[in-house]
């Protein structure tokens, strides 16, 4: 694949902050702008993880909340599962992560289209504000669930169903515009924009889960905005693309027709990738982490960039696992089972590669490291509860329980966030200039993963027992025995104690941009370009007078005979210090 750097000539004048605005409001700074992204993200996560709080009170200590109604229960169930799967997961990892680390990791001085990339920010902003707009206005957020499903998203009765509903396809349709704006640029700064050397081969696993991240996403949410458009239109126009004939309140309205199936394909369409969207930056997040981490290369390098691929490829054919209970032919029921069996093995296979990863490694328990093996905990019993939702017959009694609800959250939401955490630990340093204080991170880790456990491992149990989801409250069902009410009770004491752990988290980042003292360069000894910058935190274009090149893949660590156990990639073997030179060397090529 050829590509070209940035002229170094071309770069002097161009989008230079001049003013306060320039520089932190109106900012073409790709770094600049994945800061922004981050805290609008890390905000609108935080009204999630307070609705969730508040739904878990509802659930272990009925009726404690007096403003707590089932119409308003169901309003936070929807705001909380949106707000984190879109406007946290995706936008963070992708939105933050991916605008600071494409540039730098891949040698270039900024995204190719710059302004574009700010225009994306802006309206992803935009979106967020019309979103967090709908607890405003007369009937409040919708309350249809997450997956927004007709008609009930759009009949009187349903919370929300007026302006609720609407604002929430306005601010999706408004997302989408933002990610398509940010997907280009990124894919074509990947493909055109590499420094001299940096071939498709020798880049890091964090920028391959973003490319193949965001072309799902370019394929996947055109899906979701052509849904979201024919729902305004069945909703304002009386149009019937998901509404059928129907009787609303005993009269019959004016829809007839129309296909709610159609809709869950489309949504659903675009919804399993949705999860491949969020996963697979974090599979290459904590790749690299790992192998900083573990003084090791990254086992099986090739294959592990060839599962991402295969990931996303057989992502698109595995979605109607989301819909066994619609009633689908058998034929296809057996289809679906069988490619979400398939799609198991790459994932499976990047397990294996980061296990073969951390053996016989210099293992370093740092605060990222932790989140990182976390991870994997998570992600591969969040993956196995997975197996039996994959398999129809099995999923027949299970859909629409809370063992749904766990094995989505530890795949989904806790193991994303897990990384999250390992990669704000882990580059803070390159971002600030500064490291979080270890104390509070092993703190922040051990709460947040022990309680992750104590939250989600006992919904299991009572899913498989038969508690619903989506339910205000249990009552007094005859079949389900004390020991759900007990579980759902600790589950919630659970939820508190992780949540006010997110604020050591929060407390370390304000204390040590604050007071913290400065970190050295380069403190992990990481290989990659991004520690390499002339200052740190790198300034505006990032490599000064000249981009590095770039002599070798990511993962040069503990080589045989060199002095250091790290070589950076923009250095040649003549430049390596060599205790004893070996007579061939090779990367991943």
């Amino acid at each position: 694949m050829t590509h070209i750097a940035l002229a170094d000539e071309d770069f002097k004048d161009d989008h230079h902050p001049k003013t306060f605005y320039g520089k932190y409001v109106w900012s073409l700074d790709h770094k600049v702008i994945a800061v922004q992204y981050s805290c609008t993200a890390l905000f609108v996560g935080l009204v999630a993880l307070v609705l969730s709080v508040l739904m878990r009170l509802q659930l272990g200590f009925p009726d404690t909340l007096g403003f707590l109604s089932p119409g308003v229960y169901l309003q936070y169930v929807t705001m909380h599962g949106m707000i984190m799967v879109v406007y946290l997961l995706t936008a963070l990892l992708l939105g933050g992560f991916g605008n600071y680390m494409i540039p730098l990791m891949l040698g270039t001085r900024d995204m190719v289209f710059p302004t574009l990339n700010m225009l994306s920010f802006w309206f992803y902003l935009v979106s967020v504000i019309v979103l967090l707009a709908s607890f405003f206005v007369p009937g409040g957020p919708t309350g249809a669930g997450w997956t927004i499903y007709p008609p009930q998203a759009i009949l009187e009765g349903t919370p929300g169903a007026g302006w609720g509903i609407y604002l929430m396809l306005i601010s999706l349709g408004i997302f989408i515009i933002a990610f398509t704006m940010g997907g280009l640029n990124y894919i074509t700064t990947i493909l055109q924009a590499r420094t001299h050397g940096m071939t498709l081969m020798r880049m890091p696993l964090t920028i391959w889960g973003i490319f193949i991240a965001t072309i799902l996403g370019l394929f996947a949410f055109p899906a979701l905005l052509v849904s979201a458009i024919m729902m305004m239109l069945d909703a304002t126009l009386g149009t019937s693309f998901f509404m059928p004939a129907i009787m609303s309140l005993g009269e019959p309205m004016d829809h007839e027709g129309g296909s709610p199936l159609l809709f869950q394909h489309l949504f659903w369409f675009f919804g399993h990738p949705e999860v491949y969207i969020v996963a697979l930056p974090a599979f290459g997040m904590v790749s690299d982490v790992l192998s900083i981490h573990a003084r090791k290369n990254i086992f099986g390098y090739r294959m592990m960039v060839w599962a991402i691929v295969i990931i996303g490829g057989l992502s698109f054919i595995v979605w109607a696992h989301h819909m066994y209970v619609s009633g689908m032919n058998p034929y296809f029921g057996f289809f679906f089972a069988t490619s979400t069996l398939i799609i198991a093995v790459p994932t499976a296979i990047k397990v294996y590669n980061w296990v073969l990863t951390l053996w016989r490694g210099n293992i370093q328990l740092t605060v990222p490291m932790l989140f990182a093996i976390g991870f994997i905990f998570t992600f591969t019993h969040g993956g196995m509860s997975g197996l039996f939702l994959g398999n129809v017959i099995v999923d027949l009694p299970l859909s629409d329980t809370f063992f749904v609800v766990a094995h989505f959250h530890m795949v989904m939401g806790v193991s994303p966030i897990l990384v999250l955490y390992a990669s704000i630990y882990h580059w803070f340093p390159l971002i600030s200039g500064k490291q979080l204080h270890t104390g509070m991170g092993k703190l922040h880790f051990w709460v947040t993963f022990i309680g992750a456990y104590s939250i989600f491992l006992p919904m299991h149990y009572i899913g498989i027992m038969g508690v619903p989801r989506r339910y205000y409250a249990l009552g007094d069902a005859s079949y389900l025995p004390q020991s759900v009410h007990t579980l759902n009770e600790n589950i919630t004491i659970a939820v508190i104690i992780v949540a006010l752990a997110q604020l050591i988290f929060l407390f370390n980042v304000f204390w040590t941009l604050r007071y913290g003292p400065k970190s050295e360069r380069n403190p992990w000894k990481a290989t990659s370009l991004e520690w390499h910058t002339p200052n740190v935190p790198p300034g505006h274009g990032n490599w000064g007078d000249k981009l590095p090149v770039v002599h070798r893949w990511a993962y040069d660590y503990s080589v045989p005979g060199a002095k250091e156990d790290y070589i950076p990639q923009h250095l040649t073997d003549d430049e390596v210090e060599w205790d004893q030179r070996p007579e061939k060397r090779e990367d991943s090529e």
